[in-house]
């Protein structure tokens, strides 16, 4: 029997009545994404079509909501769910159908102990099967429960957390320099913008791009944990950019200019004369980026050791080893003493 206020859910998501759950999934995703508020800013009819869906998914997706849908048609949620036969009812109401004339003397009397105005299907408020209270939108965020017109009962449930994380893996280049990325997110392509100086999980929110709540249009946020990957020269230390810089001996011993590369290309840097190795010099603005600006670069002076040296070196050497003044050892020798 029809009823006002009925909707053919199977129609309303374009599919068979006897299409499986695979089959309403993709469905309900397909017109999800083409009536989705955030794709139709500011359009009534596509938000009214998109809680349409979002209500038949509700009920066909659910194999209890399903069957009782299509044995009682409008009145599924208020049929309960029982089996079915004689003798079932819904809600925790104990129904002896033998007992009724007709389908209708069945629904005026259960509108009658929930509460409502009774006298035939005119009873419903807003035409919502599914609990829904009224056609001007969802309250609360979630369903009502009853739905009923009059003095009927609304069960409050606790809108559900829709919120989504995922972790995204970016570049050292690209946590230095920010830029763009496209994710794929249940189903959805998200444009995501990288702001320049994001460290190892750093966390970004993106509003609205979480998990959808079927039959409420209701979105969560999703958040993204950053993942800064290694490199092979540069490291970040706390808030301070830093890197090895390998430096002969002479240069160490003698100082003089050598090439440096920093993340804003070549530079020209002076080492001191007699500087140690392990010593680290600071390169100011040419750091990571913060918020009130970049900070500084700090090298470390390396010492490196040559794979082999040339008969002229180890002559120089042997040179320098005759007219050396001090033993590195002195102060050891004393201070290793037990």
């Amino acid at each position: 029997m029809a009823g006002t206020g009925y909707r053919d859910y199977f129609k309303v998501l374009g599919v068979d009545r006897g299409a499986d759950a695979d089959t309403i999934k993709r469905a309900f995703r397909k017109l999800a994404r083409q009536y989705h508020p955030d794709v139709n800013p500011g359009n009534a009819s596509a938000e009214a079509k998109f809680k349409e869906v979002s209500e038949a998914y509700e009920v066909l997706s659910d194999p209890d909501k399903r069957q009782r849908y299509e044995q009682f048609g409008q009145y599924w949620n208020q049929a309960g769910a029982g089996n079915g036969g004689a003798g079932s009812g819904g809600a925790g109401v104990d129904v002896d159908f033998g007992r009724y004339g007709n389908f209708d003397d069945f629904i005026n009397d259960l509108l009658g102990r929930f509460g409502g105005q009774g006298g035939g299907p005119s009873g419903f408020s807003g035409g919502f099967p599914g609990g829904f209270a009224g056609a001007s939108g969802f309250p609360g965020g979630g369903f009502a429960g009853g739905g009923y017109g009059g003095g009927g009962r609304a069960a409050s449930r606790q809108p559900a957390n829709l919120d989504a994380e995922a972790t995204v893996k970016v570049s050292f280049s690209e946590a230095f320099r920010g830029g763009e990325r496209t994710l794929s997110v249940n189903d959805e392509r998200v444009q995501v913008r990288i702001p320049a100086g994001v460290k190892n999980g750093s966390r970004l929110r993106l509003k609205g791009k979480g998990n959808l709540q079927p039959g409420t249009g209701r979105r969560g946020d999703l958040y993204l944990n950053l993942e800064v990957q290694s490199h092979g020269v540069w490291r970040l230390d706390a808030d301070q950019l830093r890197a090895d810089l390998p430096v002969a001996i002479d240069e160490l011993v003698l100082g003089g200019t050598v090439t440096v590369m920093t993340p804003d290309g070549e530079a020209d840097v002076t080492i001191p004369a007699g500087t140690p190795p392990g010593r680290s010099l600071r390169l100011k603005g040419k750091g990571w980026p913060g918020r009130t600006g970049r900070g500084d670069l700090l090298l470390t002076l390396s010492l490196q050791w040559p794979d082999a040296w040339s008969e002229r070196e180890q002559e120089l050497l042997r040179q320098l080893q005759q007219a050396r003044s001090t033993d590195p050892r002195r102060s050891w020798l004393k201070s290793a003493r037990l």
